[in-house]
């Protein structure tokens, strides 16, 4: 690595004054930042850690929805979003421990990793992602691979997650990282079913709509009878082919939907 800064804000407020700096950069568990610096495909000059600030950090029940903060560690959600079990679940089976006790939802989110966890839990329950500034609807947030609605120097304070009826996620591991080589999150809501993509599309997370219609119809698994992604679009790497995973998705997504109800 090279030389940098390290700030320690104990406030948003001077997070946000911090990151204000030329060449400054948030530093949130570090879990993708640190092996970036390590790699020089990233060269700040400040890192800003937002560690520290207590009032991003939390998780708590409000009106029918999980909040939890931006700083929250993956460990936390899952030991303590216990009302919104999938959540919990999903949190739980991250990484391993050294990233669960380490890594953020925030830092997650805000990186928005084409495999990544998280992404699909926050796009498959309508989740609202706080910043400093504003509130942003997931369905507005995920813009791309490793692209969000994220402007330079804005900081994720939160996020709000609607309890639904019955939800599930399920995995293909890549075994190696425990990233998701697919991931399917599906949440039953008394408006419709979301069933929420990761690890599959060259375009980051999506939801599939045509599932969600089948479902929002007849929540069960044979109600996907006959339905599949297409390959198009799909990511194709060693670990597998587009086609691969477009038929892990439907795969995936029955399993959820069985285990949900």
């Amino acid at each position: 690595m090279y030389s940098f800064d390290v700030e320690n804000p104990e406030t948003v407020a001077d997070a946000v004054a911090a990151l204000g700096q030329d060449e400054a950069q948030a530093l949130g568990g570090g879990q993708t930042l640190i092996p970036t610096l390590k790699q020089r495909l990233a060269a700040p000059s400040v890192l800003v850690s937002l560690s520290g600030i207590a009032e991003i950090k939390g998780v708590s029940a409000d009106g029918g929805a999980v909040v939890i903060g931006g700083g929250t560690t993956h460990g936390t959600v899952a030991n303590e979003a216990g009302a919104y079990g999938a959540l919990a679940a999903l949190a739980g089976n991250i990484g391993d421990p050294a990233v669960r006790n380490r890594g953020t939802i925030g830092g997650s989110l805000a990186n928005n990793d084409p495999s990544a966890c998280y992404p699909a839990a926050a796009l498959g329950s309508g989740a609202t992602i706080s910043t400093n500034t504003r509130s942003i609807a997931a369905d507005d947030y995920f813009q791309g691979m490793f692209e969000t609605a994220l402007d330079e120097g804005e900081i994720i304070t939160s996020v709000s997650f609607p309890i639904p009826e019955a939800a599930n996620y399920q995995k293909f591991e890549q075994p190696a990282s425990r990233f998701a080589l697919v991931g399917v999150f599906v949440a039953k809501y008394a408006d419709g079913v979301r069933v929420a993509v990761t690890g599959a599309s060259e375009e980051g997370v999506f939801r599939w709509s045509e599932a969600e219609a089948a479902l929002s119809s007849n929540f069960s698994a044979e109600a996907l009878n006959g339905l599949s992604v297409s390959a198009d679009g799909m990511i194709s790497d060693l670990h597998g082919s587009g086609a691969y995973r477009a038929h892990l998705i439907g795969v995936l997504t029955k399993r959820a939907v069985a285990a949900a109800s």
